[in-house]
């Protein structure tokens, strides 16, 4: 996104500035000083954000201005591809605070079009994540008081795509629906046997077929592997109508990381959440009270994607040689993560537990 040379300098002090969340200016943490993000570079209508034809990004033909080879280092414990912003050479990789040293490496990939600015402060974004271990039941004492007094929080941009697309699809199934019947059922009521009458249910099938259209919008799909799935799926929803046209300036003071699911692959993705959504429509336009669906056929048009970063807050916490990580929303304050078990507060509980019955077990026999 910028190379290794790119700086943010104060124009007081000379410092590093960095992106203050939530605002639309940059901060210098030596001297105080605020600068504000040039209006121009600041959020323009969503439309201006732009699309990428997916056809030529999935041929390697889009513009030389859509590209760019940035400074990235792979971590050598987990993989991530940590990307190296303003004047910094070494820093902590965020997914498992294996320290990461610059290389010599660069790795061209699609610029991202949009971001969407961190909101929550590093403050805001350590009291959520205290707030949620603090609910955890059996989590080490030492793991709460980590989360308010330990090491700052990594703010990162995570890379995602979005695809568009309009699609039509036909569709062959049958439509179910229920119809009763009346039988004589016999019964045993006080030892007696009886005649009684009983509604039963039955469905009638009939031969449909059909067609659907949908227009699809900012399909999301993570761009990285780093994360657990159920991490980055547990912090949506994500407001994209939040989103800024990609500036620098936004990442001034946090790490950024590359994509390292392709396009191609992250198409693939889109195409599976769309045919759960499509699968829906065939659905509700088959009707009646059950559906079968044995063929769907679609057409995707008008495909196009765009290259996006979203923030989060993330934490590795080390515990009995284990690293735990925990991510925070850096828009909504959502919390995830990973959490230990406290060996001793588990051995306690089921003493006390124990203990408990048999006081119980002792008082009923008095």
């Amino acid at each position: 996104m910028t190379d290794q040379a790119t700086r943010w300098p104060c124009n007081a002090c000379g410092a590093d500035l960095r992106f203050a969340p939530g605002a639309t200016e940059l901060v210098c943490d030596h001297c105080g000083n605020t600068q504000d993000i040039p209006r121009a570079m600041r959020r323009e209508s969503t439309r201006a954000l732009g699309e990428h034809d997916l056809a030529r990004g999935l041929q390697g033909d889009l513009p030389q201005t859509a590209m760019e080879t940035p400074q990235t280092t792979p971590c050598p414990n987990c993989g991530a591809l940590v990307e190296f912003l303003g004047a910094k050479h070494a820093t902590q990789c965020p997914f498992c605070a294996t320290p990461v040293v610059i290389g010599t490496g660069t790795n061209r990939q699609i610029k991202p079009q949009a971001l969407v600015p961190f909101q929550l402060d590093e403050r805001t974004a350590r009291a959520a994540m205290a707030t949620w271990l603090g609910r955890l039941w059996f989590a080490p004492n030492g793991l709460v008081e980590y989360a308010r007094k330990g090491r700052a929080l990594s703010g990162l941009y995570v890379p995602y795509w979005t695809f568009d697309a309009a699609t039509r699809s036909s569709y062959s199934g049958q439509r179910g629906t229920y119809y009763y019947e009346t039988r004589m059922v016999t019964v045993e009521v006080n030892g007696r046997r009886e005649q009684r009458q009983e509604q039963v249910r039955k469905t009638r099938w009939q031969s449909v077929s059909g067609r659907v259209a949908r227009a699809f919008d900012d399909v999301l799909v993570l761009a990285s592997a780093s994360l657990p799935h159920r991490f980055t799926t547990g912090l949506a929803p994500w407001d994209l109508g939040a989103l800024e046209p990609y500036r620098p300036d936004f990442l001034a003071g946090f790490i950024a990381e590359g994509y390292t699911i392709g396009l191609g692959d992250g198409n693939a993705a889109a195409h599976d959440i769309m045919a759960g959504v499509i699968y829906g429509d065939v659905c509700g336009d088959i009707g009646g009270d059950e559906q079968q669906i044995s063929r769907v056929d679609t057409n995707y048009a008008a495909e196009t994607f765009k290259h996006i970063l979203l923030p989060v807050w993330m934490a590795a916490y080390k515990y009995n040689g284990k690293t735990y990580r925990f991510v925070v929303n850096g828009q909504t304050g959502k919390v995830q993560g990973e959490r230990p078990y406290s060996a001793w507060k588990i051995t306690f509980a089921v003493i006390a537990g124990a203990l408990i019955l048999g006081a119980l077990a002792v008082a009923s026999q008095s």
